[in-house]
């Protein structure tokens, strides 16, 4: 018979539960997870990935600020260019997993 969690525990898991639920729900949207799919392939500069995915401005910098916002990604600046790669291992792993189950049909 299981033991019932101590007040901690619970607290630990319903932590984990939230961050778990705000990466889905940044998934949760087709623009964020194709540019995280197509960031996913390797750094990309907004650009690229204007071109890449057919996302125009201001879609393009209001998907990008979210992503940013949640962690998913981060950026690097070389001159007036700024290049996007994914900062979070955890949507790599789950980035992972989406495109052996979706993308590889």
């Amino acid at each position: 018979m299981n033991m019932p969690l101590s007040k901690a525990e619970l607290k630990k898991i319903q932590a984990s539960a939230e961050e778990a639920c705000k990466l889905m729900r940044a998934l949760s949207n087709r623009d964020r997870m194709m540019l995280l799919c197509e960031i996913g392939q390797g750094e990309k500069c907004v650009g690229e990935l204007e071109i890449a995915l057919d996302i125009h401005q201001p879609t393009l910098s209001q998907q990008l600020t979210v992503l940013r916002k949640e962690g998913l990604v981060k950026t690097r600046r070389e001159g007036k260019q700024i290049y996007y790669s994914l900062a979070s291992q955890v949507a790599v792993a789950v980035m992972g997993l989406l495109y052996k189950y979706y993308c590889k049909k």
